[in-house]
């Protein structure tokens, strides 16, 4: 289970989403919700948020296809190098 997966909005304030990541995802929540969700040893994700226009975001996250093994390299490698 995990919990406040977005480290409360310091892993991406200011930073653009990459394109490569466009294809999973529509947002920077999204994208971390996706690589958590698509971790099979995750049983569940809770975000948390009081803001009406990130839960939508976040219900977003359960639509579309999850990143594959490759792509969640990808994203591990692109948030080391941050």
């Amino acid at each position: 289970m995990t919990a406040v997966p977005y480290g409360n909005g310091r892993l991406f304030h200011g930073k653009e989403l990459p394109d490569w990541a466009r294809v999973f995802a529509s947002s920077w929540g999204q994208f971390f919700l996706k690589y958590l969700l698509g971790d099979p040893s995750v049983t569940a994700v809770i975000p948390g948020t009081g803001d009406p226009g990130h839960m939508a975001d976040n219900a977003g996250a359960m639509r579309g296809p999850l990143p594959d093994p490759d792509q969640r390299r990808r994203m591990v490698e692109f948030i080391e190098a941050l």
